[in-house]
């Protein structure tokens, strides 16, 4: 993957490295069918990820309602695509987001959106019948389509033994996809797979008093709102 110097600048950039300052946030789908944005602004919430689609086949139908939802409590957000590697490529899924809700403006409230690559919930295996090879390489389509159409790079959910089983724990990724990292815990995740030097958005909870799952941002604000800018 050949790297223009403009990308590489705003990868360092989006690298972020540990720090003792963060930022409360929060993802949800339909699942959620009622979530006070409002509250959860006040009480300190900045951020939110929504489900917009999954594989081919699935439209969040709260994506809309959800992301005005947000919008109006002043929350930045961002779609999210949960990945069905074994029934299409990266590619389509790619196009089937950015078509559906998961495409960025540089208007300082929307973030990248987020390939949701993780344990298969479906039958066909933890790996979606892949090889690591070839995990990698639908990964790569997915990412690269999406920079393509938007011009920045997406962000990858993941947990540490996920990526390590089903891409071999490859490298590559680590310095234009901020990591958003699966890690329940109080402490904050030690193990960071592949090549990222740490993690973007750590989600530290499946369970977020006002609904879905609770994120943290490595960071303070005016960071956030960096990525928000692709600044």
């Amino acid at each position: 993957m050949k790297l223009s110097a403009l990308a590489l600048t705003a990868a360092a950039r989006l690298s972020l490295e540990a720090t003792a300052e963060t930022v409360q946030g929060f993802d949800i789908s339909n699942h959620q069918a009622t979530v006070d944005f409002k509250a959860a602004y006040n009480d300190g919430a900045r951020f939110v990820m929504i489900k917009a689609t999954e594989g081919m086949t699935f439209k969040d139908p709260l994506f809309s309602s959800h992301y005005q939802g947000a919008t109006k409590a002043g929350l930045i957000r961002g779609g999210y695509h949960f990945a069905t590697p074994d029934s299409s490529s990266g590619a389509k899924q790619a196009n089937e987001f950015l078509g559906n809700g998961g495409g960025w403006s540089k208007d300082g409230i929307t973030l990248p959106g987020m390939l949701d690559i993780e344990y298969n919930p479906y039958e066909g295996g933890t790996c979606y019948g892949l090889s690591a090879e070839g995990m990698v390489a639908w990964i790569k389509d997915f990412v690269d389509t999406y920079q393509k159409a938007t011009g920045v790079y997406p962000m990858i959910y993941t947990t540490a033994d996920w990526w390590k089983t089903c891409t071999g724990n490859a490298s590559g990724f680590g310095k234009t996809c901020p990591l958003v990292l699966a890690a329940y815990s109080d402490s904050a995740p030690s193990t960071i797979p592949g090549d990222w030097a740490t993690y973007t958005i750590w989600q530290n909870s499946d369970s977020y008093k006002h609904g879905g799952d609770s994120d943290i941002f490595n960071g303070g604000y005016e960071q956030l709102q960096k990525i928000a800018n692709a600044a």
